[in-house]
């Protein structure tokens, strides 16, 4: 599928919410205008039941049931097996757009999504948008839920946070941007309280950023921000970087996945304030011990050539990728 919309329906299908022994069918026809819960059903509804049909509770032991046919595995997510139960119990709920109502985490990894589509807005409670390791570039900020608490758009292609920063979530407590193809230092501006007034975590590692002090100025306007993950970026070889960071940022409880102990804050206190200690460039230096499949050149020298033999002479272009 080539939007979220359209791996949404897959998952759909996937979860079976239309087919036996969930949904409407002749495996309960009899409740199709009857709308009471399991708890409303008189005793000895099973003995009552018609010819044909199963009781919810039965069904519901088909989906529960690890050796039943219609289990689903062990690693799905609770929200499929609430989908599936809901389905059982009051089939009507997820009938038409219902089951965008129903639905308030929405997972959708490695699928090849390339599209955030404007169909994500009929998610009117959705807070948890994971989209990971897709084929995303763009991430228009008018087609998220107003509702999102939690974006995760790890592994994708996003380059620009412009389209995301437009109008995003206000309530967004989680922004996961981690091996994408943020470059600096022109992004740094959207990472401030006036896009992300309620950000507690955020994740920026493996990128291109390269401009530290722009970043931590952007930053510091973040009020609530706990957790901030940088590693990967070019920006985090600089000596003096993790130290910088934690006295920068008083608030910031973890960094690079690892807490921030008041020893730690008390080591490097008055760093932020020594911002020439960050070097802007580094030198490297490549050291080659050894070439395979060239001729040696003392083999050459060991050659009994007359005043007037011909002269060879060999030159080797080496190059590196790094």
């Amino acid at each position: 599928p080539g939007s979220v919309s359209a791996a949404f329906q897959e998952y759909l299908q996937h979860l079976g919410l239309q087919d036996f022994p969930c949904g409407l069918g002749s495996w309960n026809k009899s409740r199709l205008n009857a709308r009471r819960s399991l708890r409303a059903e008189p005793a000895g509804l099973e003995e009552a039941l018609p010819p044909g049909e199963e009781s919810p509770e039965a069904l519901l032991e088909l989906l529960r049931d690890q050796h039943s046919p219609w289990a689903l595995p062990p690693q799905c997510s609770p929200q499929d097996r609430l989908l599936r139960e809901v389905a059982v119990l009051a089939p009507e709920l997820l009938r038409g757009s219902g089951v965008f109502q129903a639905v308030k985490s929405l997972r959708i990894l490695d699928k090849g999504v390339e599209e955030v589509d404007e169909g994500l807005l009929q998610f009117q409670q959705l807070e948890e948008l994971i989209l990971s390791a897709n084929h995303i570039s763009r991430v228009p900020s008018g087609h998220l839920p107003r509702t999102l608490k939690v974006l995760e758009l790890c592994c994708n292609a996003v380059s620009d946070l412009q389209d995301l920063c437009a109008r995003p979530p206000p309530e967004l407590q989680h922004l996961g941007l981690g091996h994408n193809r943020l470059c600096g230092p022109s992004q740094e501006k959207h990472l401030t309280v006036d896009f992300w007034p309620n950000l507690v975590s955020l994740d920026l590692s493996f990128n291109s950023l390269t401009d530290l002090l722009e970043l931590v100025s952007q930053l510091s306007t973040l009020q609530n921000l706990h957790v901030l993950v940088l590693q990967g970026n070019p920006l985090a070889l600089i000596p003096t970087y993790r130290g910088f960071l934690v006295d920068s940022l008083p608030k910031l409880a973890i960094l690079d996945d690892i807490h921030i102990w008041p020893e730690e804050r008390q080591q490097f206190h008055g760093l932020a304030r020594q911002p020439e200690l960050l070097r802007s460039g580094a030198r490297v230096v490549v050291s080659i011990g050894e070439m395979k499949g060239l001729p040696s050149p003392e083999d050459f020298q060991q050659l009994n050539v007359g005043p007037e033999g011909p002269v060879i002479t060999y030159s080797y272009c080496v190059t590196y990728e790094f």
